[in-house]
């Protein structure tokens, strides 16, 4: 039997424990460019198994926020080298979220003041993160996108490609995670509400995993699959994306994804940051039956699962086999020393809410440790 505090290796990659910080966006890299004080905050949560940065655009077409970091300038993979450099010297393992988000964008945020580009050109309904006029933040509605065109999609891949290998040789990332999740592009491609096409990569369910696979075959051929995860969200509503059949579309998903010996794949379970039983379709998602169909096609990578879990629940499904580590967000967020935490049972800080997204230190790097 597995513990939550047990080594373990994913691919290529040795953890000290099976506790993993999840991506968190905090749009506080001006200029897509990670400072000093991001260096401060991965460092004081490296007593993480695993740390997965937060979400690192691929270019700036793939852009959706302001102030988030980037893996397409010299200056943000410079800035993410001293954050890598910091994270090994405590003793810990980060991973580079590659990132594209298709419709959700605004033209502010857009090469030249361009539409965001998607699989279809479908506005979605929902809000993206702004620097006013004024130099305040704020949330505005998405901009309407276009359809990319067939013959541009080869394009986005050797940038996926191109960003997974500056993140390893570059930034100096253990490895990386494909953003896949969330309604962003590649799960953009996946759900039918969002994917109209009519060409190779819509209409079927072989068809609108095509990306997906695409993509992860292009970064696991380049930086190997030892080195490279995935995270999907099968029935989260996030950024208007739904689809009535989510169990075949997800269970197909995996099991393309099968042969390219990953290291993991990252689930949200659930809505993501809501309810953990939140389902699309006529019944309840079956997250055993897509682990099933995932190591029935001969996947052999870590099961990594997220979404609401306290440390009793992540301790059990560890030692049930249920999964083989558990990611928290938020309570990484107000306490750097959440492994301890966790293995002492003891109190967690609260969350400062309104600190979340952009500022400097506070809500940042000040929440406290145990003495």
């Amino acid at each position: 039997m597995s513990t939550l505090f047990e080594p373990v290796t994913i691919g290529d990659i040795a953890l000290t424990n099976r506790i993993v910080m999840a991506p968190l966006t905090r749009n506080r890299s001006p200029n897509a460019v990670p400072g000093d004080l991001t260096a401060t905050y991965y460092t004081q949560r490296a007593s993480a198994g695993l740390l997965v940065s937060e979400g690192t655009p691929i270019t700036q077409q793939g852009q959706g926020y302001a102030d988030v970091p980037g893996l397409y300038k010299p200056e943000s993979l410079a800035g993410w080298r001293k954050v890598t450099d910091a994270v090994h010297a405590a003793g810990g393992k980060i991973v580079a979220q590659i990132w594209h988000v298709g419709r959700i964008s605004h033209t502010s945020l857009q090469p030249n003041g361009g539409q965001p580009v998607a699989p279809s050109a479908i506005t979605a309904k929902s809000k993206t993160y702004v620097i006013n006029p004024d130099g305040t933040g704020g949330f505005v509605e998405t901009s309407a996108p276009r359809a990319l065109a067939l013959d541009e999609i080869p394009g986005i891949l050797e940038d996926y490609r191109k960003a997974a290998r500056a993140a390893v040789d570059e930034a100096g990332f253990d490895g990386v995670e494909i953003h896949a999740a969330n309604g962003y592009l590649i799960d953009q491609f996946l759900r039918s509400s969002s994917n109209h096409r009519t060409d190779a990569y819509g209409g079927s369910i072989e068809n609108r995993t095509r990306f997906l696979f695409e993509v992860a075959e292009a970064v696991a051929k380049e930086i190997g699959g030892g080195r490279t995860g995935i995270r999907i969200s099968p029935v989260t509503p996030s950024n208007d994306v739904e689809d009535n059949q989510p169990q075949p579309l997800f269970n197909r998903a995996v099991e393309r994804l099968a042969p390219l010996g990953l290291a993991f794949i990252h689930v949200v379970e659930g809505q993501t940051g809501g309810a953990r039983d939140f389902q699309q379709g006529d019944s309840a998602f079956d997250y055993v039956a897509l682990k099933a169909a995932y190591r029935n096609a001969g996947g052999k990578a870590a099961w990594l699962v997220n979404n609401g879990y306290t440390g009793e629940a992540a301790a059990h499904a560890v030692e049930s086999g249920y999964a083989d580590l558990v990611s928290f967000g938020r309570p990484f967020i107000a306490n750097p020393d959440l492994v301890r935490r966790l293995k002492e049972k003891a109190p967690l800080n609260g969350l400062d809410a309104a600190t979340l997204y952009g500022g400097g230190a506070k809500g940042y790097t000040d929440y406290p440790a145990l003495a």
